[in-house]
């Protein structure tokens, strides 16, 4: 069930037997050469939106602009800042409590996004100390990035045994070939594995360590079969975190 296709009776009947939602939130930036600019939010957008079939949860519209001020240099990236992206995540959790929805799961596609998320549900939980009605006491804000759920990891290390990476990585762009298979990329990459993670401040240092984007990479090696796998495990084991929370008072 998706909130934005949903009519607001059906949202009023869906608050009568539950209080969660998952709301996709990742980013919009380069992925290198061959990865798409919206990976980062179509990786938790596709994942929450099967896992909410499966677990008869609400999943809310997606937050697919994040923090990404250091890949500026590369054409079509766009970036909230840390304050602005705090301030429009504590109007949507505002905006959701206000309605009935007292467990927001965020599901996230964007490692640069993490400090900030935490630091948003940071900023909510002060606020609510101070609030005058009970409407916020007993909500609660979920952090869980599409990476970390059960089994993603060990299937990544199986399928990807070297070249794996840590950005435009080769699981991220496989799942977005899944979902997009008519824009799948086979441009030969050179180095064909991106040079490994280190330091980095502003986005024109970035560039100069990451020239093509990629940071220790290989997505020439992604396929949309190994997304589809990737999707299945991933949605497997995030339904089940829903349907657990769900049934938690």
């Amino acid at each position: 069930m998706e909130l934005q296709l949903s009519t607001w009776p059906e949202i009023e009947t869906y608050l009568k037997r539950s209080r969660l939602i998952v709301i996709p939130i990742g980013s919009m930036e380069q992925h290198g050469p061959t990865g798409l600019i919206g990976t980062d939010f179509i990786c938790p957008e596709v994942i929450a939106r099967k896992a909410s079939k499966a677990s008869d949860v609400m999943v809310g519209p997606t937050f697919n602009v994040g923090v990404a001020q250091h890949h500026m240099s590369f054409a079509g990236s766009i970036c909230l800042r840390p304050s602005t992206m705090i301030a429009v995540m504590n109007d949507w959790t505002n905006a959701l409590a206000h309605h009935g929805f007292n467990k927001l799961v965020w599901l996230n596609g964007h490692g640069g996004n993490i400090a900030t998320i935490n630091a948003a549900f940071a900023e909510y939980y002060h606020q609510r100390n101070y609030a005058a009605d009970g409407i916020h006491k007993n909500v609660r804000c979920i952090l869980r990035n599409w990476w970390d759920l059960r089994g993603i990891a060990d299937l990544c290390a199986r399928l990807y045994p070297e070249g794996h990476g840590q950005h435009a990585t080769i699981s991220e762009v496989a799942v977005t070939y899944f979902c997009h298979p008519e824009l799948s990329k086979t441009e030969e990459l050179s180095p064909k594995i991106a040079p490994k993670h280190e330091p980095f401040t502003d986005a024109d240092d970035y560039r100069r360590k990451y020239p093509d984007g990629r940071i220790g990479s290989d997505p020439s090696l992604a396929r949309a079969k190994d997304g589809a796998l990737i999707i299945e495990t991933a949605t497997l084991s995030l339904a089940e975190e829903l349907k657990t929370l769900n049934s938690e008072s």
